[in-house]
């Protein structure tokens, strides 16, 4: 019987082998982007971010979050990129097995990553002159 080391049901995160994992896929990752010329139209003249990689337990999936830098030169837009990328992945894995020294060159996804979106939205919050009127408010002295 398999003891479940997580009795009061809380999700632990990755282990440190699968985050060892997904950083070497990601610096070789980037390698492969910026060596290799892939000759997909929705790829041309785009310069991809990738900001992280997340492995699956077993090491044989990689989910890669992205970052496509001048998609709206291309008329593509980030899906567009991101459906060439995922398009792609069968080649850029094969690239990606001669940079790593893994026992087996994990299959990739590409999704885009939201969290750019998100801070730039934070961003516009905190800019918000209510925002800031709140923040740079003087305190009431009967508040604790």
């Amino acid at each position: 019987m398999k003891r479940d080391n997580n009795a009061r049901g809380r999700e632990t995160g990755p282990s440190q082998r699968q985050l060892r994992a997904g950083e070497l896929i990601r610096h070789a990752l980037v390698e492969v982007l910026r060596e290799e010329e892939i000759s997909d139209p929705a790829l041309a003249g785009v310069s991809v971010t990738v900001s992280e990689v997340r492995m699956s337990p077993d090491l044989k999936h990689a989910l890669c979050f992205v970052e496509p830098l001048g998609a709206g030169v291309t008329g593509q837009g980030t899906d567009g990129v991101v459906a060439a990328l995922n398009r792609a992945a069968k080649f850029l894995r094969g690239k990606l097995g001669r940079h790593i020294d893994m026992k087996f060159t994990p299959d990739l996804k590409f999704i885009h990553d939201e969290s750019f979106n998100a801070a730039a939205a934070m961003d516009r919050l905190f800019a918000d002159p209510r925002v800031q009127a709140d923040l740079h408010a003087p305190k009431d002295e009967n508040e604790d």
